[in-house]
């Protein structure tokens, strides 16, 4: 099978370096898609300050 598919021609270390990078990319491309979509509200660490605030009432 001679042809245009390139990429079965390269190393295995390489596609091994090409597929990581394309996972790294997505990877960070969900998590930075994710906290922009969650956004500028800490809704969680207002949560969790009210938490610890009135376990501190509670044990006083």
């Amino acid at each position: 099978m001679t042809g245009s598919s390139g990429y079965r021609n390269l190393a295995p270390k390489t596609k091994n370096l090409i597929v990581a990078g394309g996972l790294t990319a997505f990877v960070f491309g969900v998590y930075f898609y994710t906290m922009r979509a969650v956004g500028g509200t800490d809704e969680l660490q207002v949560a969790i300050d009210k938490y610890e605030g009135q376990k501190s009432k509670q044990e006083a």
